[in-house]
């Protein structure tokens, strides 16, 4: 096994797959968007040419909508509607990800659970699901989008297209097409200057240069200022957002009191099963002792032995499970140290490294210690790994762990078991998990956990 390192911990360069990784993605983006200025710069007017055409494609959809919303006065409306909110709701999709991968802006959906389930069965069921997507404001927000995305937006992100193309024909095509235009009799104007003879065509060169400079100059700011119009419009309003952390803040009290009462219970079995049997039956081994005391010392001598034997084993089960409600090492030198001892005790290769400049809040500790102990023990047991590295750190108010292991990849927590007890854990605590992995391997589980850190360390092992 390799000696823990401390070591700033490495950024991740991969945006990974799975649920709840929006912030981390997010973070992502902007990485990619500031790391690679130059090919963002060459690439802003095709970008934005793009979110033009898809501006036509939105105002197609529209029209789709309201044909769905007049036939909705006959029964062919109800199969429609969800229909052309489906087209709807893909091209905003496609809006939100532009927004993403290009601005590094994240827009979430907005929609309701109600909305964004299938239809139910029969004609009921599909009525149920037309009034369900006529109630959600979010279906008049994607409609009123697709309808001034095509005035506003679409424009907006053409221009860095327009400035490009029109110096192409100020610079490459004005020298050469100024002299037919003239002998047609035409009026050849190229922004300010009449091109009527060589010299003003020449002057046309330099003015067309500095607007293809112009336009690719621009070029990221405006599909920023597009992101920033999409998200007025695709963005969850305040009252979507107020509705969505109700419903989060309902559903993680619920399992975190589920996972109290399971772990409740647990503790219970452990004392019952455990400790509490040998304490027991040390009591009637002492009983028996002290009735042979007078007539047998030393049957009674070894009946106190085994008394002291038992009652090792009973502390030794204590140890263990006040180990397993809160590590001693956990509470005494926090979780840097914590996750050291969990990579001595496991027989995989385990290389640890953690750059925290405080300690977070114990509950938030605890929880990220016990997913990364979770974690490990999904490497040895289900993965095939051979090797875990383990990094800690923090990063704008988050407290970041990041597991990756040369194993056979496959891990979703989709499915169930370890990884959705880990989610389930941090959600309680707005944490995120985020798995990337791949068939064949290897797998990266990258956790955040929004906290404070407290004051700086003063020692470090």
């Amino acid at each position: 096994m390799n000696a823990p390192t401390d070591s700033p911990t490495a950024t991740p360069t991969d945006v990974p797959a799975g649920a709840q990784a929006d912030g981390h993605a997010a973070g992502q983006a902007n990485a990619q968007v500031n790391a690679r200025p130059r090919a963002a710069f060459l690439a802003a007017p095709g970008r934005g040419l793009l979110l033009f055409l898809l501006s036509f494609r939105a105002a197609l959809i529209a029209l789709l909508m309201a044909a769905a919303g007049c036939l909705l006065a006959v029964v062919a409306g109800v199969y429609v509607l969800p229909t052309a909110t489906a087209s709807l709701r893909r091209t905003a999709a496609a809006a939100r990800s532009y927004a993403l991968r290009w601005s590094g802006r994240t827009i979430p959906e907005p929609y309701s659970p109600e909305s964004a389930a299938a239809p139910g069965p029969g004609f009921r069921g599909r009525l149920r699901h037309n009034l369900a997507l006529l109630r959600d404001p979010a279906t008049w927000r994607d409609l009123a989008w697709s309808v001034a995305e095509p005035c506003v937006g679409g424009w907006l992100a053409l221009l860095p297209a327009g400035l490009v193309v029109y110096g192409v024909f100020g610079a490459l095509v004005q020298p050469f097409v100024w002299r037919p235009i003239d002998r047609a009799g035409g009026s050849n104007w190229y922004t300010f200057i009449h091109v009527h003879t060589t010299g003003t065509a020449l002057l046309a060169v330099p003015i067309g240069v500095a607007l293809i400079a112009a336009g690719f100059a621009v070029g990221p700011a405006v599909l920023r200022r597009h992101a920033r119009w999409t998200a007025s419009l695709l963005a969850p309003t305040r009252t979507a957002r107020l509705e969505r952390r109700v419903s989060h803040l309902t559903g993680t009290r619920a399992d975190a009191t589920d996972t109290q009462a399971a772990e409740l219970r647990r503790i219970e079995r452990d004392l019952h099963d455990g400790a509490q049997a040998r304490l027991v039956a040390m009591g009637m081994t002492i009983d028996n002792a002290e009735q042979l005391l007078g007539t047998d010392p030393e049957a009674a001598r070894a009946l106190l032995v085994t008394a002291r034997e038992t009652s090792s084993k009973a502390l030794a089960e204590m140890r263990d499970l006040v180990r397993g409600i809160h590590p001693p090492v956990l509470a005494d030198r926090g979780i840097a140290d914590a996750v050291r001892a969990l990579a001595l005790d496991t027989m995989l290769d385990v290389e640890v490294s953690a750059d925290l400049p405080g300690r977070p809040p114990a509950p938030i500790e605890s929880a990220a210690y016990f997913a990364i102990s979770e974690l490990l023990t999904n490497a040895a047991k289900h993965s095939g790994a051979s090797r875990v590295d383990i990094a800690v750190g923090n990063r704008d108010g988050l407290l970041t762990a990041e597991v990756t292991d040369n194993g056979r990849g496959g891990a979703d927590a989709s499915a169930g078991g370890g990884l959705r007890g880990v989610a389930r854990r941090l959600a309680t605590f707005d944490g995120t998990l985020a798995i990337d992995s791949p068939g064949g391997g290897p797998t990266t589980i990258h956790l955040e956990i929004p906290c404070a850190l407290s004051s700086p360390r003063t020692s470090s092992s």
